[in-house]
């Protein structure tokens, strides 16, 4: 079995869209990766500038509440306007939900997107107070997003280099025992190694290589100098960074005037053996099956390694590997995945979610997502959401799917389908003949549709 349009939008996409044309071949997903980023441009998120300028803004707010010279009632004025800020960002935060649903509902290239959310989790990052959690879209819109068909370093840099992965790894808290401003302060800070443990750990060379205890101790070191300025800028502090060289995996990196020494390091993460064997495994695992044939992790892992660390070279392996088409769709769509593929299947007008109301996003999207597992934008940890389908298939999450497929597609739609015609243009080839009866079967409408939504058929990929 070769490629096939229907398994591209289903096992590489968000599935089938009445309104959109599957891929008619390899080529043509990868022209459009390679293409203009056409959904970024029709549904846009903002990036990370209004946060910082809006951050500045209250901080101003807040202190002027705290001045001793205030009045109560100025105090009480200050304090409206700050909670305000915060307001406003997270009604912006919930429209991102919406824009972000509306690339994958009537994208072309599903392909790009399903890229991104994988890129997004595999950095994972956190807000740590209120106005930083509703910045998190756009730390994906402008570290991941912008690299997915790059190389691997550049997207690595970016996304280790942002100030909210500085910030949720404490990274902004470290500084060299040996540096000028820890003589100057008394150390009061010290060395954190959250970032450079998890950049050994989860974006690079995965658990169990070639890396100790020692390689992080030294990575951190390394990474010291990396911060924030007060608007959330990315800024280098030379003052705050450990004089000297570090060795890392054996390898060691000049004394620092700059960032070169750690650019130096990240490239050499980029390109080691380990990393691309981790990559490898990652993009199969997620794309083909939870245990992907080791043939086909062996030959993604030699493209990207003689590639220089190409991901459209990665890609173009993953898509052009016969094993990717030829696995059985045993993988369980996540819970956020799995109501976009519904969504998309749904054809929901752009319209009708950008008319979306703050407390329906909630009461639909959000709270049901929770309730089937996955908290958006807020995993348990910096290794992000799980892979194995054991994480989903719980009697919560399964109740939780089924009630959100037989109620929620008719309060976003007026008229649902009618579900024959539904269960063809949705699944094809693979709807099953007791779907087919039991579809037909259906009291309402609604029902039917409902049926189709929560079916193996639609839920794995």
């Amino acid at each position: 079995m070769g490629f096939s349009p229907h398994l591209a939008e289903r096992r590489f996409g968000y599935g089938a869209s009445p309104l959109v044309a599957p891929p008619a071949s390899v080529a043509a997903m990868l022209d459009m990766l390679r293409g203009e980023d056409v959904m970024a441009r029709q549904f846009p998120i903002p990036g990370f500038r209004p946060f910082q300028d809006a951050h500045i803004v209250k901080m101003r707010f807040d202190a002027f509440a705290r001045k001793e010279t205030t009045s109560p009632e100025q105090a009480a004025v200050a304090r409206k306007k700050s909670d305000a800020i915060v307001h406003d960002f997270i009604r912006e935060r919930l429209r991102s939900f919406g824009q972000m649903q509306l690339r994958r509902i009537h994208g072309t290239d599903s392909f790009r997107e399903r890229l991104v959310a994988f890129w997004a989790d595999h950095f994972t990052v956190q807000g740590k107070f209120s106005m930083l959690k509703q910045a998190v879209p756009a730390y994906a819109e402008e570290a991941v997003r912008p690299h997915v068909s790059g190389r691997f370093v550049d997207l690595l840099t970016a996304c280790i280099t942002h100030p909210i992965m500085l910030e949720y790894l404490d990274q902004t808290t470290s500084m060299g025992p040996g540096s000028k401003r820890a003589q100057h302060d008394g150390n009061r800070r010290g060395l954190n190694e959250n970032l450079a443990r998890e950049l050994l750990e989860l974006h690079t060379l995965g658990v169990g290589s070639a890396y100790d205890q020692a390689d992080v101790r030294q990575m951190a070191e390394l990474l010291t100098g990396l911060t924030r300025t007060r608007d959330y800028t990315f800024v280098y502090r030379k003052g705050w960074a450990e004089p000297g060289t570090e060795t890392v995996l054996g390898k060691t990196y000049g004394d620092r005037k700059d960032m070169t020494p750690i650019r130096d390091a990240l490239n050499d993460l980029a390109l080691h053996p380990d990393t691309a064997r981790h990559l490898a495994t990652k993009l199969a695992v997620h794309f083909v099956a939870d245990t992907p044939p080791e043939d086909l992790v062996a030959r993604l892992t030699t493209a990207y390694l003689d590639s220089g660390g190409d991901l459209m070279a990665l890609y173009e392996a993953l898509l052009s590997d016969p094993l990717a088409w030829q696995m059985p769709a045993t993988n369980m769509r996540p819970p956020l995945e799995y109501v976009s593929t519904a969504l998309r299947a749904l054809a929901v007008p752009p319209d009708r979610i950008q008319a979306l109301k703050p407390k329906e996003t909630r009461n639909w999207f959000l709270g049901p997502l929770n309730v089937m597992g996955q908290d958006w934008q807020s995993p348990s940890g910096p290794d992000g959401w799980p892979e194995a389908d054991g994480a989903w298939v719980t009697p919560q999450g399964v109740a939780a799917r089924l009630e959100w497929a037989m109620t929620v597609p008719s309060r976003l739609l007026g008229d649902l389908p009618e579900p024959a015609a539904f269960l063809r243009s949705t699944l094809g080839p693979d709807a099953p003949e007791p779907l087919k009866f039991a579809t037909a079967a259906a009291e309402t409408r609604a029902v039917g549709i409902g049926l189709v939504l929560v079916s193996p058929a639609l839920q794995r990929r």
